[in-house]
C-alpha cells in the first residue's frame, strides 16, 4: 500500500465538475472509475478542492492510496487507459504517507481566459468568456492592484461552503493581452466559492466603463456580494496550478527530444 499523487487535466464541460454525485459523471467518479477497472478495489480518490461543472483544469492534483506492484509509470499509463475521454493524468509519482491533496496545499493558481474578439467561434464557447465590446486594460489593471494582498473577500464570495473566515490572501494578479486574448491570471492562499469568477466578473466591469477603478477598496470593505459584478461563466476558469511546500512531480515523463511531457505550471 502507498500514496500516490497524480497531476490532473481535464476539460471541464465534459464533466459535472469534480466532486462525485449521483447521476452525474464527475472528475473525482472518472478516476475512482478507472482504479476500479484497474486493481478491482473501490480506491477513495482525494481532490485539492472543487471545481465547478464547466471548469477546467491543467494542474488538478489528486492524491489516494493504493496497493499495486505496478512502477509509478506504468501506473500512470495504466490509469490512463482507463480513464474516462475528457480527462487526463499528466504526471503521477508515489508520495509520503502524510501527504494529502488538499489538506497540504498551501495556495492555487487560476487563469480566467476572456476573448475579445465581436463574433465568438462556435466550436469554442465552452473553453473562453466572450466579450465583443471593447475594454479599458489600464483601469482594469488599477482596478486589479486593489485585490492584491490580504483582505476580506465577503464581497466576491457566493453562498454554498462553509467556511470559518472569509480572509484569503491574493498573492498576484496579473492581467496579460496577446491577440484578442485577455488572461486574469491570479495566484492565492486560498479562495472562497466563486470568488475567481466573481473576481473576473467585476475587473470586466471596470473593463466596460460600468465601474471605477478607485470604487474596489470600498467594495471589499463594504463585505456586500451584492455590490460586486457579476459571477463569470464557469467555461473561461481554469486551474492552473496547486502549490505545496515540498516539491511536486519533480520527475516528468519526457516528450520528445527529451522536453517535459506534463505542464508544470
Amino acid at each position: 500500500m502507498r500514496n500516490v499523487r497524480c497531476l490532473v487535466a481535464y476539460d471541464g464541460s465534459r464533466f459535472f465538475g469534480w466532486q462525485r454525485q449521483e447521476g452525474f459523471l464527475s472528475v473525482q467518479e472518472a478516476l475512482e472509475n478507472a482504479l476500479l477497472s484497474l486493481t478491482g478495489e473501490r480506491i477513495v480518490v482525494h481532490g485539492s478542492g472543487r471545481t465547478d461543472t464547466g471548469v477546467h483544469a491543467l494542474g488538478q492534483v489528486a492524491s489516494f492510496h493504493v496497493e499495486t506492484r505496478l512502477s509509478d509509470e506504468r501506473l500512470l499509463f495504466a490509469l490512463n487507459a482507463h480513464l474516462a475521454e475528457g480527462a487526463v493524468l499528466r504526471g503521477l509519482e508515489t508520495c509520503a504517507d502524510g501527504f494529502h491533496a488538499q489538506k497540504s496545499a498551501r495556495g492555487k493558481r487560476y487563469a480566467y481566459l476572456v476573448r475579445t474578439e465581436t463574433f465568438a467561434l462556435p466550436f469554442a464557447r465552452a473553453h473562453w468568456h466572450w466579450v465583443s465590446a471593447p475594454l479599458d486594460l489600464a483601469a482594469m489593471r488599477v482596478a486589479a492592484r486593489h485585490f492584491v494582498g490580504r483582505h476580506d473577500f465577503s464581497a466576491l464570495a457566493s453562498a454554498g461552503s462553509p467556511r470559518g473566515s472569509n480572509v484569503r490572501t491574493i498573492r498576484a494578479l496579473h492581467l496579460v493581452a496577446r491577440r484578442g486574448t485577455l488572461a486574469l491570471v491570479v495566484e492565492g492562499d486560498g479562495f472562497l466559492y466563486n470568488m475567481v469568477r466573481t473576481l473576473a466578473g467585476t475587473l470586466l466591469e471596470v473593463g466596460r466603463g460600468k465601474r471605477a477603478a478607485h470604487e474596489i477598496p470600498e467594495l471589499l470593505l463594504g463585505k456586500d456580494r451584492r455590490r460586486a459584478g457579476p459571477t463569470a461563466p464557469a467555461a473561461g476558469l481554469y486551474l492552473v496550478r496547486v502549490l505545496y511546500v515540498e516539491p511536486a512531480f519533480a520527475r516528468l515523463p519526457r516528450g520528445p527530444r527529451g522536453r517535459p511531457g506534463v505542464f508544470q505550471g
